[in-house]
């Protein structure tokens, strides 16, 4: 079914600028334009915009010291963001509606990696950003809940860790690859620069532009419960992507470690389900999109 009206929420998100380059005719709402909190504000958004369909992108994200920091910030506004969104698309008609979650949400500790679809549910999150993963698995449960009681084709897929051009490159705020870029890019020859945790954790990297190609694939023919894991092959250690940028800004700088907020060991998730459903996918590799996004920041930066 091809929908002629799709509303994208988290419109001028990392993902929504990204997608808005191959789908500029989608509507692409922002937090400036609707506060996804407030229940009238998000039946105002669907009230304005009468979608036929919805990529549900909006949410409250951040690294491991924002999750760390802000605990409550992070379970009670995307809990909210994502109750109004469905539930009020489904008062307004919307019989579509595709959500993202993050992998963050499955268990922290598993039996066997990848980890595939099936073991969502099937434990605790990893302790360091559990509010923002149990809202995300919630998520997840009240999609199959309309789908189950009112018979709506609301759908989830799982991306692994997103990084590109667009991301946010607050080192505050941002995910690793992020901070990584923003770090290389305003050190100089002979700095030191520090790290959270040891860098032996090892972490899938999906390069945005791999991610938003997919998005009106799955809008089309991901018509399933099954949250559907969107990951490359590729699984490295923070050591070694660290390694990578270093090769690629052509810095001579000294890596240190703090010890502190770790994170999970692992998290990589199975993409046979995703492969199988698309028939094949080349994703980028890390070293690829690394360059890609570190020169675009750096000409970001002479701007």
């Amino acid at each position: 079914m091809l929908f002629d009206n799709v509303l994208v929420t988290g419109g001028t998100g990392f993902v929504g600028k990204n997608l808005k380059k191959i789908r500029p005719n989608w509507v692409y709402a922002s937090s400036r334009d609707y506060n996804l909190v407030d229940t009238a504000e998000c039946a105002r958004m669907y009230a304005d915009i009468k979608p036929t369909a919805v990529i549900h992108l909006a949410g409250l994200v951040g690294g491991i010291k924002e999750n760390n920091s802000y605990p409550a910030d992070f379970l009670y506004k995307n809990i909210s963001i994502n109750t109004n969104v469905l539930h009020q698309a489904y008062e307004a008609g919307v019989t579509r509606v595709l959500s993202c979650l993050p992998t963050c949400a499955f268990p922290a500790d598993q039996k066997a990696y990848p980890f595939d679809e099936k073991s969502l549910l099937h434990g605790i999150p990893e302790e360091t950003n559990l509010p923002f993963a149990y809202a995300k698995r919630c998520l997840y449960i009240q999609s199959n809940s309309y789908r189950k009681q009112h018979g709506l084709n609301y759908s989830c897929f799982t991306s692994s860790n997103l990084y590109g051009p667009e991301d946010n490159f607050d080192s505050e705020k941002s995910h690793f690859v992020a901070a990584l870029v923003e770090k290389l890019g305003n050190c100089n020859h002979g700095d030191q620069l520090e790290f959270w945790g040891t860098g032996k954790p090892m972490r899938q990297q999906l390069y945005v532009d791999d991610l938003v190609k997919a998005i009106p694939f799955l809008l089309q023919h991901h018509n399933t419960d099954c949250p559907l894991i969107v990951s490359p092959d590729e699984n490295l250690s923070i050591l070694r992507m660290i390694e990578i940028g270093l090769k690629i800004c052509k810095k001579d700088v000294k890596i240190t470690f703090n010890n502190e907020l770790e994170g999970q060991h692992r998290k990589d998730g199975s993409n046979r389900m995703f492969l199988e459903l698309v028939g094949g996918y080349k994703f980028t590799s890390f070293e690829e999109g690394f360059k890609k996004t570190y020169d675009w920041y750096k000409r970001g930066m002479r701007n």
